[in-house]
């Protein structure tokens, strides 16, 4: 289960964009993002790239720490 920490969370609201964020990410599943530590963790059923992750996060309006 891959751990990524993401810079600009500040509320709920944030936790929800970037679950959804990398749930659209073909190949991850079972998202879980915690605001507190400034980390998302998931599941990968394909190897996704990190561009791939980082292109979502950022669309999202966040950045990979």
């Amino acid at each position: 289960m891959p751990t990524i920490k993401v810079k600009g969370m500040s509320c709920q609201h944030c936790v929800q964009a970037v679950t959804r964020a990398l749930s659209g990410i073909d190949g991850i599943e079972n998202v879980s993002v915690d605001l507190e530590s400034g980390t998302a963790s998931y599941d990968e059923k394909r190897q996704v790239p990190t561009d791939e992750v980082r292109s979502a996060i950022e669309e999202a309006g966040y950045e990979l720490g």
